[in-house]
């Protein structure tokens, strides 16, 4: 039976970045690609022949709508939470609908998405990739919200890949910064970006397709013994420190 995998925000970049891998390694699969709007996601779905499907992740009834299409025909063999966002601001000016948002988007929605889908993943011995960030690990200035939101990411990941096991496999990729547009805002500026990539011990910024090999095969056979596992795709920023860091 051909593969079938649903890529939640599958038009930005890492998202987008997967499809294409996934639609190249598996040309027979069915593809179901998500963006906050039919018309997005009609826009990436088409050069991939895939199919598009409109969720907020933020809306519970959105994300029954759109699995109960993407599972309908009773087996996933891949999810990929791609949704997500980068919230930075000062610990003064956060407030806590900037929290209950931040935490709505990146964890509540992930959790969700799986609880609708695992019926069909469970059937095809499916596999579950979310997203954290380096900003889980390590403490940033701003990103109070970001990056506890992240850490919660972690633990769920973990908590779904107890639950859902032998049947399912859940692991979670943990990036640093990653030149998508989500992140434009932030390397706009030529220094800034400059400085970021300095913090690296491999001194660049992350590429949408590093990303998106991994999670590829994450949600692959080759990585049929690997569950519960956050693996992070960041330049050695998480773990090392380089001379001139």
């Amino acid at each position: 039976m051909p593969e079938t995998y649903l890529i939640i925000g599958g038009t930005g970049g890492i998202g987008q970045a997967l499809a294409t891998r996934l639609r190249g390694a598996a040309p027979n699969a069915t593809l179901y690609l998500t963006s906050r709007t039919a018309e997005r996601a009609a826009e990436a779905a088409a050069p991939l022949g895939a199919v598009p499907l409109a969720l907020r992740a933020e809306d519970s009834d959105s994300i029954k709508a759109a699995l109960a299409e993407a599972t309908q025909g009773g087996q996933l063999s891949g999810l990929a939470y791609c949704a997500g966002s980068i919230l930075l601001k000062p610990l003064a000016r956060l407030s806590a609908q900037d929290m209950l948002e931040t935490y709505a988007l990146n964890v509540v929605g992930a959790a969700l998405c799986v609880q609708e889908a695992a019926t069909s993943l469970a059937a095809a011995r499916g596999s579950v990739v979310l997203f954290s960030s380096v900003a889980a690990r390590q403490g940033f200035a701003m990103h109070a919200a970001i990056g506890s939101a992240k850490a919660a990411v972690e633990g769920l990941t973990r908590a779904l890949a107890a639950e859902l096991a032998p049947h399912v496999r859940v692991n979670c990729i943990a990036p640093s910064l990653i030149e998508t547009n989500m992140a434009a805002p932030i390397i706009a500026n030529a220094k800034m970006k400059e400085a970021i990539a300095a913090m690296h011990p491999l001194p660049r910024l992350g590429q949408p397709d590093e990303v998106a090999a991994f999670a590829a095969f994450l949600l692959g056979p080759d990585a049929g013994w690997i569950t519960g596992e956050v693996f992070g795709i960041d330049g050695g920023r998480a773990s090392l420190r380089s001379a001139k860091s």
